[in-house]
């Protein structure tokens, strides 16, 4: 029996950034591999995180030339169906549409797996309310988390969209349960120096925190950006007398960037905006309780009061409009620091949550399905 031919479209590294890892693990899986007849066009163009989303001449030939490679590829293998991964916002939506129309035009079958969110900010503009329209009709979507249908619903009918969650590698040495009753305790932030991660209003809590008299160590890891500069970084720090407790270890990787989880209590990412966060999967599984942001797809992740703390209320946020409050921050970390066994029980009920829904081998099996169903449509 000949296996159903499909054509991968999606993101590989470089840059390194969830929707793109999450095309290597489809591209290197042997379990996707050995059930379909699989082809791949990167779809990515920009080779440095901080050019994705930007535009100029040279990125609009590099669009064109993804466009020309996809068509042949389409014309040569006669996919019986398209996955893609697309942008669902701004400009890189723009020079998706044009990816997803041309398909259409081609009488292609097309799948689109959605690692990021935007509609919503975007349904009530002119142009992009028209363009939506014709983005998403015929096609089925598959989403990080079913928070997220929220941002969609106005143009996929619920039966047309399938979940399947992010996943991560296993690492071999992460099954230990931190027990740092013995030393200062550790609070990781490991994501990008952004003001829009919530850097102000994390900082602003820790403020709270040491006026209170509590002991802690905050460890940043993580890229500075245009958002935030290193000068602005340590003015704030030294403003609110931080630094004595907090230290910036800069981006780490691989198992420099694992042993910071290693060595943390507490892990926290108070974002303004979030799809469904990588790091939040890496701190579960090193069986760290999480404060997150209650935004995109974190409730998917987290289990208020299960495996750690939602901030901003039980129901999902969709827009960029949510800021953290400090004082909520402050109060769940202080919770946490100061309740060891707490810190213990929802390590290991994120760490089972992790086994049970996110490892690689749990998501080939869900996209197989998915594919599978989408295939014989």
């Amino acid at each position: 029996m000949m296996k159903q031919k499909i054509l991968f479209i999606m993101h590989m590294p470089p840059p390194v950034h969830g929707a793109s890892m999450v095309g290597l693990f489809i591209h290197d899986s042997k379990l996707i591999n050995s059930s379909f007849d699989c082809h791949y066009v990167n779809l990515a163009v920009a080779t440095r995180l901080e050019d994705v989303g930007k535009g100029g001449w040279h990125k609009a030939k590099g669009v064109l030339k993804k466009l020309m490679d996809v068509r042949k590829v389409v014309k040569s293998v006669k996919p019986d169906l398209v996955y893609i991964t697309p942008n669902s916002a701004g400009i890189p939506f723009y020079k998706d549409f044009i990816t997803v129309m041309m398909l259409k035009m081609m009488g292609q079958k097309v799948v689109m797996h959605f690692h990021n969110k935007g509609v919503e900010t975007r349904q009530d503009k002119w142009l992009d309310n028209w363009m939506y329209k014709r983005y998403f009709k015929d096609v089925k979507l598959i989403l990080l988390a079913d928070a997220l249908y929220e941002d969609v619903k106005k143009y996929v009918k619920r039966e047309d969209v399938f979940v399947c969650p992010n996943a991560i590698p296993a690492i071999s040495n992460a099954n230990q349960v931190n027990e740092n009753s013995d030393h200062v305790p550790h609070i990781l932030w490991l994501t990008n120096i952004m003001k829009t991660k919530g850097i102000m209003e994390y900082l602003s809590a820790l403020k709270i925190l040491k006026d209170k008299g509590v002991k802690f160590q905050a460890d940043f890891v993580g890229g500075l950006t245009k958002e935030m500069s290193g000068e602005e970084f340590d003015s704030a720090l030294s403003m609110m007398g931080l630094n004595g407790c907090c230290t910036y270890y800069g981006p780490k990787y691989g198992d420099d960037k694992y042993s910071f989880f290693s060595q943390a209590d507490v892990f926290v990412l108070p974002s303004y905006t979030e799809a469904f966060p990588v790091s939040i999967l890496e701190a579960m599984q090193f069986a760290l309780p999480v404060v997150a942001s209650n935004v995109g797809g974190v409730s998917a992740e987290v289990e208020d009061g299960v495996n750690g703390f939602l901030l901003g209320g039980k129901q999902p946020i969709m827009l960029n409009t949510f800021r953290p409050d400090a004082h909520e921050i402050a109060d769940k970390i202080l919770l946490l620091l100061s309740n060891p066994d707490l810190r213990h029980k929802m390590g290991l009920a994120g760490r089972e949550k992790f086994e049970r829904e996110f490892t690689l081998e749990v998501f080939e099996k869900r996209m197989v399905e998915i594919l599978s169903d989408n295939v014989k449509c």
